[in-house]
């Protein structure tokens, strides 16, 4: 099969209810966690995708057995700190981040050294973000200039530590928290806000883990060695996923749609609130509460009339996986969209912001940037009539997923590169797209 696709028409109206790929997020951690329970946890509706078949296969290797049955996976665990490594392992961890990071924080005890790896895109970010801090414990880790490969050799004699996160980076977070359950003593965290789901799964276990939340920092303390029961867990949608559909139906004219059971975490929907702030018509209805996490379905409707938005930096950590959908909005909205400190953005599995700057101008939006700060200029009568070929982005999903929405959104004629991206997060985007009536050759 061709890795690019061809669009050459705008999606027509639509009026749809549908469900969206699984939490990548929570997948991962449950998967995780499941690996340092007691017994044989439970996990359903897990997203199957590159990023997460990469963890189940991480923790095969590390000893942790694990089987799926009618659509179901059950990880038999054995505790903290019992994998079974008799050896040096490599373990790849393909293009996720919130893998290898989050990994780490599990490996602080390991007998034999382990190498780390990851692909093309995961090998150009920095990792020393969580080195510091791994090493501020006592761990023993290698690496060059704090990229992949990493080697890491663990210790028994692990010390618990206070630090400052200042990032908003729930993956350092979590690396943090994860070492912190294999030392002994409190672990104390100053962190900057961001996604929760390593803290609520650990909560929803009964975990003596404790969050005192100021205005833009959450105090945590974990106490360390404290074993916990195996769980079940029903994943919901992702937010990150159902937000390529909120932002196609406002861009569509006459249209409708009902995304099911999505995860609205109060850390992951700054999408909604700028899209509102917008002008769009975002309601969550049918809301409920599963294991700490706010559950609920995102109605969304077309928006005739967008504007711009100052938007405050405070939203940056709840939406930084959505900004290049908010950026797609902005550049029909009436007006000037400001968005500052982004420099998180060109941290991703692409220079996103850097891409997205791009990618606007070759669309024609007028867009000024100083450092990480950017306007963008809105066109309410954005009509798009020329070819456009966007390749060579470093295997992102989330800019193949974009210029699928802008190409159904704004027409012209577009070839777009890297079609196979998509199994990092959201194998089944283009068929939904198709059954929404997009015409993708």
């Amino acid at each position: 099969m061709s890795n690019h696709i061809f669009i050459n028409e705008k999606i027509n109206n639509f009026k749809k209810k549908i469900k969206v790929a699984s939490d990548k997020s929570i997948s991962i951690r449950s998967i995780l966690l499941a690996s340092q329970a007691v017994g044989t946890s439970k996990l359903s509706n897990l997203l199957e995708s590159e990023d997460v078949l990469n963890t189940l296969k991480a923790i095969k290797k590390l000893g942790i057995n694990y089987k799926k049955k009618n659509g179901v996976y059950f990880i038999e665990g054995f505790g903290l700190n019992n994998f079974s490594i008799k050896k040096k392992i490599t373990i790849n961890a393909g293009n996720s981040g919130t893998l290898a990071r989050l990994l780490l924080g599990l490996l602080v005890k390991s007998k034999f050294r382990i190498r780390l790896i990851g692909d093309k895109s995961l090998s150009k970010r920095d990792f020393s973000r969580v080195i510091k801090p791994l090493r501020l414990f006592g761990v023993n880790i290698q690496s060059k200039k704090n990229f992949l490969p990493i080697e890491i050799l663990g210790t028994n004699y692990l010390r618990p530590i206070s630090y400052n996160e200042k990032i908003g980076s729930a993956q350092v977070k979590s690396c943090i928290i994860f070492c912190a359950l294999n030392t002994p003593g409190i672990t104390l965290i100053n962190a900057k806000k961001s996604r929760n789901h390593t803290e609520q799964l650990l909560r929803s276990l009964n975990y003596p883990l404790k969050v005192n939340k100021t205005n833009n920092i959450d105090k945590i303390s974990i106490s360390g060695l404290s074993q916990f029961k195996s769980f079940k867990y029903i994943i919901p949608g992702d937010i990150s996923s159902a937000a390529f559909f909120i932002v196609l139906t406002i861009l569509s004219k006459k249209s409708k749609m009902i995304i099911e059971n999505v995860n609205i975490n109060k850390t992951r929907i700054g999408v909604i609130k700028i899209l509102n702030k917008m002008g769009s018509a975002i309601r969550l209805i049918n809301k409920k509460i599963y294991k700490g996490e706010n559950i609920a379905d995102i109605f969304i409707k077309s928006s005739g009339k967008l504007r711009g938005f100052n938007c405050p930096s405070y939203l940056n950590s709840s939406a930084i996986d959505e900004f290049l959908l908010i950026f797609l909005v902005a550049a029909k909205a009436k007006g000037v969209s400001t968005f500052k400190n982004l420099g998180e953005l060109n941290k991703k599995e692409s220079p996103r912001l850097d891409l997205a700057l791009k990618f606007l101008k070759i669309m024609g939006i007028k867009v000024k940037r100083k450092k990480d700060n950017i306007k963008i200029f809105g066109n309410p009568k954005l009509e798009i009539t020329k070819n456009i070929h966007v390749e060579k982005y470093l295997k992102d999903h989330r800019v193949f997923m974009m210029a699928c929405i802008a190409a159904l959104s704004f027409g012209g004629n577009w070839k777009i590169s890297d079609r196979d991206s998509i199994n990092t997060s959201f194998p089944f985007f283009l068929d939904i797209l198709k059954s929404l009536g997009a015409k993708i050759n």
